[in-house]
C-alpha cells in the first residue's frame, strides 16, 4: 500500500544506492534527481460553508507526515470548525481527516449535520412598556411583530444579535433611551436540532426633554440653537427628534461640527437635559476660484461670505464672477429664521451678457421670504430689475418690471449629488404690471419635473421634462429673466448655449412659450466613471401653437470627482455637433 514515487524512505539502501549509479550513467553530466513530492491537504465541504470554513480556517502549509502531526492537527480543526460552524447553526459537525489517495492529496471532510432552527420564542418586556393599559400592549405587540428571527428561521448567532439589536432600538427609539437588555438566553439542543429564545427587555421609565445644555458657543447667541429645537422642554423623548436637531445645526455656516444626545440616566427621566457639543466655524472666508463651462466659457471668480454680520449670525454673500459671455457682481443678507422657520434674504446685483447676439446689462434689487419643510422648499418674493437691452439688428429696449414671485420646489431623491431614485418638482409664478412700476403686462409661469429609476446594482434612467408660458400681449417690455431661451447643457443638447428662442435681426432673444425634454440613461463602469447615452428635444416660440421642437441625441462621460458630478457630452442637432462640459446634476 505504500506509493515508492512518494516516499523513497522505503526502499532499501542498497537498491537506492544501484538506482543513484545507474541513473547517473544514463543521464551523461546531468545531475541525478530522485522526485519527492509532499502530500497536500484540501478541504471538502458543502458549499454554502466552503467560503467560511477558508476565510476563518487555516490549513496546514506543510503535510501531516506522521500520527502525532495528524492527531494535533485534527484536535485544532475539530474545536475550531466547530465553533464556525455553530455560528450558522450547525452543532454537530463531523470533521475527518481521509488518507491520501493515489494523487497524494489528503481531504479534510466536514459534514455539518442538521442546521439547528429556532423552534420556541418568548420575548417579554419590563418596566414603563408593561404597564396595563391599551395603548401599552398595542405597541408591545408592534414590537414582537417587528422581531426579525422567526420561528422556523436557522439559528445563527449573527441573526440572533442583530435581531436583539435591532427590538432594542425600537423601544429606545421612544419615550425608553435608558431601555437594555436584561436576560438573553439561547437554549440549543443538538440532538434535535432545535433553538429556544428568551429575550427580557427593561424598557426603564419614560423619558421627557429637559433644557438644552450648550457648550463651544463664543460668538452667537444662545437663541440662534435654541431655535433649532424640533421639541419643547417637557415633550416626550423621541431619537429621531434629536437627530433632526443635530442635522439642522450641522448644516448650519455657522458651526463646524455639531453633537446632540442625553444621558440616559433614569433619576433624571422626567426632565433628561439635552447635550449641544458645538464647534463654531470660521465667520469670515474668502474664496477665489477659476473653472469652465461650455454654456459660459472660462471663468474667474472672487467670493466673501460673513456668517455673523453685524453680530447677529446673519449670512453675507457677496461675489463677482467673470465670464466670457456673463459678468455678474451681487450681494446678499439672509436672516436667521423666525420661530416658524421662516427667513428672510436681502440680494442686489448687476449683471451683463453677450449670449446668441443679445446684448444686454441688468440690476436687481430683492426681498424673499423662504421656508424649507422636510423635501418642500417654498419662497416668495419681491424683484425689482431694471434691464437695457440690444438685439443685433434687431430693437434696443430700456425696461423695467417690480415681479411678486412665488416658487415651489420638492425634492425627494435619495442622493443630491448621485441620484438613483426619486423624483425632483418646481413650480414658479410671478408677473408684473405697468400699474406698478413695470414697461409691460405679464404672468409667467414655470414648471419642471425630473425622475430617476435604478437598473440593476449601478445604472440610471432619467427622464426630464419641462414648460412654460409668459401670458403676455408682446414680449418687448418684459426682462429677458422672465421670458424662455433653450439650449447648452442640461437643456436641449446639440445646441449652443440659449440659441434656441425667437429670433429678432441677427440675435436670438427669449420667447413667451416654452417646452423641453430629455431621455437618459447612465452605465456606470466603475464607482467613478460612467458613460452615458441620451436625447433631448425642445422648442421656444413666441406664439404656442407654433412651437417647432428640436432634436438632439449623442453620448457622454461622467466622474464622480472630488468637486461635484461632471459630465463631457458629445451631441449631434439637426445641423451641427456640439460639446457640452458642466456639472451633470442639478437638484
Amino acid at each position: 500500500m505504500t506509493n515508492v514515487g512518494i516516499r523513497n524512505r522505503f526502499l532499501p539502501a542498497t537498491l537506492l544506492s544501484a538506482m543513484l549509479c545507474l541513473a547517473a550513467l544514463t543521464s551523461g553530466t546531468a545531475e541525478a534527481q530522485i522526485p519527492e513530492p509532499d502530500s497536500t491537504l484540501t478541504l471538502s465541504a458543502p458549499a454554502p460553508l466552503r467560503e467560511l470554513l477558508k476565510a476563518h480556517f487555516e490549513l496546514p502549509g506543510a503535510s501531516l507526515s506522521d500520527e502525532t502531526a495528524r492527531a494535533t492537527f485534527m484536535r485544532r480543526a475539530q474545536r475550531e470548525i466547530g465553533e464556525l460552524l455553530a455560528t450558522e447553526g450547525y452543532f454537530t459537525p463531523q470533521v475527518s481527516l481521509q488518507p491520501a489517495g493515489p494523487d497524494g492529496v489528503q481531504v479534510l471532510k466536514v459534514i455539518p449535520g442538521p442546521r439547528t432552527l429556532v423552534s420556541q420564542l418568548n420575548i417579554e418586556f419590563k418596566g414603563d412598556l408593561a404597564a396595563d393599559d391599551p395603548e401599552h400592549h398595542a405597541r408591545i405587540e408592534r414590537l414582537r411583530a417587528a422581531w426579525q428571527l422567526k420561528i422556523g428561521a436557522p439559528f445563527r448567532s449573527t441573526d440572533w444579535e442583530e435581531a436583539k439589536a435591532a427590538l432594542l432600538a425600537l423601544v429606545a427609539r421612544e419615550d425608553y433611551a435608558a431601555a437594555q437588555i436584561e436576560l438573553s438566553q439561547a437554549d440549543v439542543d443538538p440532538a434535535t436540532a432545535r433553538a429556544q429564545l428568551t429575550l427580557v427587555i427593561d424598557s426603564g421609565p419614560a423619558f421627557r426633554f429637559g433644557d438644552l445644555a450648550i457648550s463651544g458657543l463664543n460668538h452667537y447667541q444662545r437663541n440662534l440653537v435654541a431655535r433649532q429645537a424640533p421639541f419643547k422642554t417637557g415633550d416626550p423623548y423621541r431619537r429621531a427628534l434629536l437627530l433632526t436637531f443635530g442635522a439642522r445645526l450641522q448644516n448650519m455656516p455657522q458651526f463646524a461640527s455639531a453633537i446632540v444626545n442625553i444621558e440616559p440616566d433614569t433619576s433624571t427621566h422626567q426632565a433628561a437635559p439635552v447635550q449641544v457639543v458645538l464647534t463654531e466655524a470660521k465667520s469670515r472666508r474668502v474664496a477665489v476660484g477659476v473653472g469652465f463651462s461650455t454654456n459660459n466659457g472660462a471663468r474667474s471668480e472672487i467670493n466673501y461670505v460673513n456668517h455673523n454680520f453685524f453680530d447677529s449670525a446673519w449670512n453675507l454673500y457677496s461675489g463677482l464672477r467673470l465670464e466670457q459671455n456673463r459678468q455678474t457682481l451681487s450681494a446678499g443678507i439672509d436672516t436667521l429664521p423666525d420661530d416658524n422657520g421662516y427667513l428672510l434674504s436681502w440680494g442686489a446685483g448687476s449683471e451683463a451678457t453677450l449670449i446668441e447676439g443679445l446684448k444686454t446689462r441688468s440690476n436687481k434689487l430683492g426681498v424673499t421670504r423662504s421656508r424649507t419643510l422636510g423635501q418642500i422648499e417654498t419662497r416668495t418674493g419681491l424683484n425689482w430689475q431694471q434691464e437695457n437691452r440690444k438685439a443685433a439688428g434687431g430693437i434696443q429696449e430700456k425696461i423695467q418690471a417690480l415681479v411678486p414671485d412665488w416658487q415651489w420646489h420638492r425634492r425627494a431623491a435619495d442622493d443630491p449629488l448621485y441620484p438613483r431614485h426619486g423624483n425632483v418638482t418646481e413650480f414658479r409664478v410671478g408677473g408684473g404690471s405697468r400699474q406698478l412700476m413695470s414697461s409691460q403686462n405679464f404672468l409667467r409661469s414655470y414648471a419642471r419635473h425630473q425622475m430617476w429609476w435604478p437598473v440593476g446594482e449601478r445604472d440610471v434612467i432619467s427622464l426630464r421634462g419641462e414648460a412654460g408660458v409668459t401670458a403676455a400681449l408682446s414680449r418687448l417690455g418684459i426682462p429677458q429673466e422672465y421670458l424662455f431661451r433653450a439650449g447648452g447643457s442640461q437643456s436641449v443638447r446639440g445646441y449652443a448655449y440659449q440659441s434656441l428662442g425667437v429670433h429678432e435681426g441677427a440675435a436670438v432673444v427669449g420667447g413667451r412659450s416654452m417646452a423641453t425634454g430629455s431621455l437618459e440613461y447612465t452605465h456606470w463602469l466603475s464607482r467613478d466613471w460612467g458613460a452615458a447615452v441620451f436625447t433631448d428635444v425642445g422648442g421656444v416660440t413666441d406664439v404656442l401653437h407654433t412651437l417647432r421642437m428640436s432634436t438632439g441625441y449623442g453620448s457622454g462621460v461622467r466622474w464622480r470627482s472630488p468637486v461635484g458630478p461632471l459630465a463631457l457630452d458629445l451631441a449631434w442637432g439637426q445641423t451641427s455637433l456640439q460639446l457640452h462640459f458642466s456639472l451633470a446634476v442639478a437638484l
